[in-house]
């Protein structure tokens, strides 16, 4: 797609998410209404902002929807790829920690994304191949940001013992990022924790989210920004990889390599 394209797409994206941010100020401490499984629910308001993004969005563009409540096919080309409220359970226990997440995604790939944290005024904005927007105005590549310390965020530790990088492995990660002097950090927030890759506030973030309503918006902003971003096993990230790793080249090395012998020791027992 070419800029003024993605431009176009961008900002109907940002009218979405202006709709989206009311209804989630307003709905702010919401209780479970639908739960998915063990830890694991939806509020009326996640229902609620899925549905409003379907219609804005579709209706707008005639790119169809996939979303965590409510699903999608994900054999089109191109599709908006949702997560009405990414962190349900910071925001219904009025947790900051929690975000709108709306990215287009073009041949397995996000091409333009909003990241909005409602409860943080921060709203973050990529198309690809342009700089990093918050609140509108450009970011400097993370290149070009010193980071005060080594932050590096880690996606949620609780899992079921059967995924591929179970809740022990998980544990482990954080225990060798403190021993390399780094400082893991578990917001709750997938899509916050790869905008704060973007912004240069994290130096890395490793999400184990499988999911790409999870992942593709904070996948686009972090590439934006210029850090290198792959799955959890160091292949090219596309829809239907395992997780993130993104951070500036020379931590998202260390982090995917701590990664690998964690990996490689739990299949030796």
């Amino acid at each position: 797609m070419q800029p003024d394209e993605l431009n176009r797409y961008l900002a109907v994206a940002e009218e979405a998410t202006d709709i989206a941010r009311r209804q989630f100020v307003e709905g702010i401490g919401a209780a479970p209404a639908l739960y998915k499984g063990c830890n694991d629910f939806a509020t009326e308001v996640d229902l609620q902002i899925e549905t409003t993004l379907r219609e804005h969005l579709t209706g707008s563009t005639g790119i169809p929807v996939l979303g965590e409540e409510e699903g999608g096919q994900e054999r089109d080309r191109a599709l908006w790829v949702v997560d009405p409220i990414d962190g349900t359970a910071n925001f219904s226990s009025g947790n900051p920690n929690c975000a709108v997440l709306i990215s287009l995604v073009v041949d397995r790939q996000p091409v333009a994304s909003v990241t909005d944290v409602p409860m943080l005024n921060m709203r973050l904005t990529g198309v690809e191949g342009s700089p990093v927007t918050l609140n509108g105005a450009e970011l400097p590549r993370i290149s070009d940001v010193t980071p005060a310390s080594n932050q590096v965020g880690v996606g949620a530790v609780g899992t079921d013992d059967s995924s591929r990088v179970p809740p022990d492995s998980r544990l482990r990660l954080i225990k060798a990022l403190e021993y390399s002097n780094m400082r893991p950090r578990i917001s709750g927030s997938v899509g916050l924790d790869l905008a704060f890759v973007a912004q240069g506030i994290y130096e890395a973030a490793v999400s184990f989210s499988p999911f790409p309503w999870d992942n593709a918006s904070g996948v686009l902003l972090a590439r934006c920004a210029g850090a290198v971003v792959t799955d959890v096993d160091g292949e090219p990230w596309s829809m239907g990889s395992l997780g993130v790793i993104a951070g500036s080249p020379e931590v998202h090395e260390s982090v995917l390599r701590t990664m690998k012998s964690i990996q490689r020791d739990a299949g030796r027992k």
